[in-house]
């Protein structure tokens, strides 16, 4: 029995369904909904672009687009520096454009390359007295990663030290040749804060977006992108959406994967509230019965009952699904070109010192074939940071550190992510090592794991020249069979098995931390009072 409350699965429906002569289709889940493109199936009509201002910090790129808005926007945020994404639409000769105000500050990068992903076009703003900067290179990479047109906004020309041909060198050296030097890139020298350049800059961003010829849903429910959300202390959860196909109206029923809701109100950036929002519109919304994740897709369904449904359809699934696929690394890279599944590998490069990226990326852009392509779409010297690992993700590459080592925080985010990081100390080796996994053949690497330390307290003769170490176990545990080395003065002077653990008089298969036991080592007996046996484990590591 199943009360009118209970869901029931789709075989069991479907078989219900047939007895009263009708047939059921299965839809699908929630989950596995897909940013929403153009089926056309609807009707398709123009749509205003979506635009992200990229760059380094205190390059401009806030104050441009209040130069933009007329408005101060940052008036409102903390030192003069966006801490969060913004959303705005402006109008420009009876024209419609959105902008994403993406943070320059490097702490921000997960956020800047989440905002670079919803964009159709990427302002990257230069100081014309400062220069390509290191926040610079890494904006120009996401956007690349994305594959996002990029135009090149020159910011502070106004001042008596601005160089912009030296701006338009570096970004040369950058593969951003802009179009008077024979490229593609368009290039506008501006100033934000004298208004010099914008019409200009507004004129091209509409050009470059007629040529990319956007075109957007109107008339079917709303599909698009959670931007940012929030829990408001008198409001409560707001989430500033994108649409991205379709017509979102107050009264909607909205599912996103962690929640629920009806939409009660929209407000654009102002706080004017809307009575309908187009594809392309960032809204406000309100009325969700949780704070959604940046990042979550949402969609418009008939009702709240459809909504609950999704949402526990979608949080069974997750429950159930297991380890997420396993990222790109050397060692399964050769499995995942034969699958299909990869057509180039990214590498985020890290060297000591700066000589050392140009032959070191020139070998490896060598390697590869029909197949599969190297690509190296992001050098640089110094540690391995946050930002690299950031990087690594979003474009499913690996980082190799040429006599680099990764910072702890970088670490740690790479371990959580299931980043792959390489370590090298010789340029032949490490490109062997890619022209290797490229083929299948490159051997498996190991790690040791340290398992259990002991103390040795006493020894005995077994007579035959045999000796058994008594020994207390000080961290861990000692496992019979296990790998185990002898260390003497803090050197290791022999490495084989632990032959036998004994307890008392018993065979043990094991000896946890604070117990005393014989042990035999396999092929050694010259033990010394003060030695320590450290017993570990081999895994094979990416």
């Amino acid at each position: 029995m199943a009360n009118i409350n209970q869901a029931v699965d789709f075989d069991t429906a479907a078989l219900v369904a047939d007895h009263f002569g009708y047939k059921a289709k299965k839809q699908p889940m929630f989950a596995q909904i897909k940013r929403p493109v153009p089926t056309g199936g609807g009707k398709l009509s123009s749509r205003p672009p979506v635009i992200t201002i990229i760059g380094h910090v205190d390059h401009g790129k806030t104050s441009l687009l209040d130069a933009i808005r007329q408005s101060n926007v940052i008036a409102t945020e903390a030192g003069a520096i966006t801490q969060h994404i913004g959303a705005y639409q402006v109008e420009v000769n009876s024209r419609k454009i959105t902008f994403l105000d993406t943070p320059g500050h490097e702490a921000f990068t997960a956020m800047r390359a989440r905002g670079t992903q919803l964009t159709d076009i990427a302002v990257l703003v230069v100081a014309a007295d400062d220069g390509v900067m290191p926040q610079t290179v890494e904006a120009i990479n996401h956007a690349k990663a994305a594959d996002v047109p990029i135009v090149v906004a020159i910011n502070k020309i106004d001042k008596p030290d601005a160089n912009p041909d030296k701006v338009k060198q570096q970004l040369a050296d950058l593969d951003l040749v802009i179009e008077e030097w024979g490229g593609d890139t368009v290039c506008v020298p501006i100033s934000a804060k004298k208004k010099q350049g914008i019409d200009e800059l507004l004129e091209n961003l509409l050009l470059v977006a007629d040529i990319l010829e956007l075109k957007g849903e109107h008339d079917c429910p709303a599909e698009g992108v959670v931007i940012e959300a929030r829990l408001d202390k008198t409001r409560g959860p707001v989430a500033t959406l994108l649409v991205q196909k379709g017509t979102l109206k107050p009264g909607d029923t909205i599912a996103i994967s962690n929640t629920w809701g009806r939409v009660k109100a929209m407000f654009n950036e102002l706080g004017k509230q809307l009575k309908k929002a187009e594809p392309a519109a960032p809204v406000e919304v309100l009325g969700l019965n949780a704070v959604p994740h940046a990042g979550d897709s949402f969609k418009i369904v008939s009702n709240e009952r459809e909504a609950r449904m999704l949402f526990e359809k979608n949080k069974d699934m997750q429950q159930k699904t297991p380890a997420r696929a396993k990222a790109v690394s050397l060692s399964n890279i050769s499995t995942q070109i034969s699958d299909g599944q990869i057509k180039e590998l990214n590498i985020i490069l890290k060297t000591d010192v700066q000589g050392s990226i140009e032959p070191i990326r020139d070998s490896l852009e060598q390697l590869g074939d029909e197949k599969v392509k190297v690509r190296v779409i992001h050098s640089g010297s110094g540690g391995i940071t946050e930002n690299d690992v950031l990087l690594a993700l979003a474009s499913k590459g690996i980082i190799i550190g040429f006599n680099s080592r990764p910072e702890p925080g970088a670490q740690r985010l790479a371990e959580t992510e299931g980043i792959s990081i390489r370590y090298y100390s010789v340029i032949y080796e490490l490109v062997k090592d890619v022209d290797k996994a490229l083929k299948g053949m490159l051997e498996p690497t190991y790690t040791e794991v340290i398992e259990g330390q002991a103390e040795i307290l006493a020894v005995f003769s077994t007579g035959k020249k045999s000796n058994v170490a008594g020994a207390s176990v000080k961290e861990g545990k000692l496992r019979r069979d296990a790998l185990a080395r002898i260390i003497r003065k803090g050197e290791s002077i022999h490495e084989s098995r632990i032959n036998s653990l004994r307890r008392f008089k018993e065979d043990v298969k094991e000896i946890a931390t604070g117990f005393e036991c014989g042990i035999k080592i396999e092929g050694f007996s010259d033990f010394q009072v003060g030695d320590i046996i450290q017993s570990y484990r081999q895994e094979v590591v990416s």
